[in-house]
């Protein structure tokens, strides 16, 4: 009998102390009239921070593969079907007009947009990364010319072309059985990249 007793002493301390010292957090941490208790700042190592360089370095592997990264990955030009597509990415909010035009998925919350076009076969012909429309400078509206050609050096081809009343300027690299395209408005500005079999 003396040992239960005993024993729930021993608890009660136990659990008192506890209480004790969750109070003393929150004492410490009370705010009191006139100040002011800041959180310290969440560490973010560099590795975490998106930057051009990083958004252009990610196209370079899966394009070998005639992939994008990020959201579509895992799709491809040439062998994936539009049901994939759907499937992947839910029914786009541009669907297609006519069989060799673009079903396009629109940038929205932080999520790229894409512009996707299928061949007869209903396989993925060509598509389209569009980036984001929040914090694009850290996407691909900070990718430059220069940054391209610096990172993924002298295209295999450069061709000026109409679009509109803008003219723009494509850069193509060969990936193996597929080609990746830089277009842009001006030497600075990225409009879109496209990937399509070669």
């Amino acid at each position: 009998m003396k040992k239960i007793i005993n024993s729930k002493k021993i608890l009660l301390a136990t659990a008192m102390a506890a209480v004790v010292g969750l109070g003393s957090i929150g004492a410490e941490q009370a705010i009191l009239p006139g100040h002011q208790v800041n959180a310290a700042p969440a560490s973010v190592s560099d590795k975490d921070v998106p930057t051009p360089l990083k958004a252009l370095r990610s196209f370079y592997k899966p394009a070998l593969k005639g992939q994008f990264p990020g959201a579509v990955s895992g799709l491809t030009v040439g062998k994936s079907t539009r049901q994939d597509v759907i499937q992947k990415l839910g029914k786009p909010s541009q669907p297609r007009k006519t069989t060799s035009s673009f079903d396009v998925y629109g940038a929205h919350m932080g999520n790229p947009g894409y512009a996707i076009s299928y061949n007869k076969s209903n396989k993925i012909q060509e598509m389209r990364y569009y980036g984001t429309n929040v914090e694009r400078h850290t996407n691909i509206g900070g990718i430059t010319m220069r940054l391209v050609k610096q990172n993924w050096y002298a295209p295999n081809s450069v061709s000026n072309f109409k679009n509109g009343k803008k003219t723009q300027t494509k850069l193509t690299y060969n990936r193996g059985e597929y080609k990746i395209e830089f277009i842009f408005n001006s030497s600075t500005d990225l409009d879109h990249i496209n990937l399509l079999k070669r």
